[in-house]
């Protein structure tokens, strides 16, 4: 039961990414910036993490490379479109298009692995692709639905998928402190060109240090801990409740509601993303094969 309750927690702090990047936006931060500071401060935690433990050393030169290519997709390019998905289309929208990464994985799997499409994968992602066509067919009081939400939305889902095809791999040679200890800071090194840095209110940072801290540092180590205790897929299902108390903080602190049809298009994405975890031909979750959003 302890290691439900630690997903659990963890799967909160994710859900907290949307408030916490909202209030930073407010600030007058941009989404390039924010995901710079959040990238190189969780990255700096998680080095000085690794140098007590030792667990800093790779076995290869060449995983480098690969290191390097999965930061340039899964920090540089996810932590970014997220938080433009956020800022563009709300909290809400950002956390429910997110979750179309198990259809997108099974698409992703077949085009680049070579692995089968059942008839299950296809139901699967017909429903996600449905559920993102009402969602964009319908917004709500506070959430934007436009092409450039919905697309920023669904970029943030497709660089999540490559947590589940990249993590099949590099994941199984090292342990998640070594993998988020080069990753988080060469994504971080990435954005820099792209950041436009500004001053910063004492708000800004407190929100930056919370969002390093809780969302991303804290909340890796509490799902790795917790799925020590449980099965992989089973953490899964927990975690699903990130996207449900993203919308329900949304609500509470910025009024965002969507309408009926998006309610139903969040949910058939969210019912694709629960039963891809019941399909034991889809890429697995390796046990420390979770992003933070």
């Amino acid at each position: 039961m302890q290691g439900y309750s630690l997903v659990f927690v963890a799967a909160i702090l994710w859900s907290l990414i949307g408030v916490f990047s909202r209030g930073i936006l407010d600030t007058g931060l941009g989404a390039t910036e924010i995901a710079f500071w959040r990238a190189l401060l969780a990255g700096g935690m998680f080095l000085v993490h690794g140098a007590f433990t030792g667990s800093l050393k790779l076995l290869h030169r060449r995983d480098g490379v690969a290191l390097a290519g999965f930061a340039l997709v899964g920090v540089t390019l996810f932590y970014t479109s997220l938080i433009f998905a956020i800022e563009t289309g709300g909290i809400s929208l950002a956390f429910l298009l997110l979750y179309s990464a198990p259809a997108l994985v099974a698409i992703l799997a077949w085009l680049l692995l070579g692995e089968r499409l059942t008839r299950l994968k296809v139901v699967l992602v017909g429903l996600a692709l449905i559920g993102i066509t009402l969602i964009a067919r319908n917004g709500g009081t506070g959430v934007t639905v436009t092409f450039t939400s919905v697309a920023w939305g669904l970029c943030s889902g497709l660089s999540y998928a490559s947590y589940y095809i990249f993590g099949k791999w590099i994941l199984d040679r090292y342990s998640p402190i070594t993998v988020y200890a080069f990753v988080l800071p060469l994504g971080a090194t990435g954005l820099l060109p792209l950041v436009d840095f500004s001053p910063k209110p004492t708000k800004a940072w407190l929100l930056l240090i919370a969002l390093a801290i809780a969302s991303t540092y804290l909340a890796y180590l509490l799902y790795f801990t917790g799925l020590k205790r449980v099965e992989a897929s089973r953490a899964v299902l927990v975690a699903t409740v990130e996207p449900v108390v993203a919308a329900t903080l949304a609500l509470a602190f910025f009024g965002e509601r969507l309408g009926p049809m998006g309610l139903a298009g969040g949910g058939l994405i969210l019912v694709a993303a629960v039963v891809s975890t019941w399909d034991r031909s889809s890429p697995r979750p390796h046990p420390s094969e979770r992003r933070d959003p």
